[in-house]
């Protein structure tokens, strides 16, 4: 989608110089500013960590993965007194 943007000429000079110093045009700092201020950026970021930990078997569950039957299992072995 094109949008069109009225911002003072001093800005956008700034604004370009800044983005140039990080390596990009003012364009793609625009999309990202976009990007990250609708919070997509940061959902996706949290998505693939959460997808790195669980391919790693990092964190508090070491790499466990739920399982209903042994849940229930279990639950059931502890009503019986096992």
């Amino acid at each position: 989608m094109n949008i069109t943007l009225s911002v003072d000429d001093r800005v956008v000079e700034q604004a370009r110089k800044a983005a140039q110093a990080m390596g990009k045009s003012l364009n793609q700092a625009v999309r990202d500013y976009l990007e990250q201020l609708a919070g997509q950026a940061q959902r996706e970021a949290v998505v693939d960590e959460l997808q790195a930990l669980s391919m790693k078997g990092r964190g508090p569950s070491a790499g466990w993965r739920f399982d209903r039957d042994e849940v229930y299992a279990e639950r059931l072995d502890r009503r019986r007194g096992a």
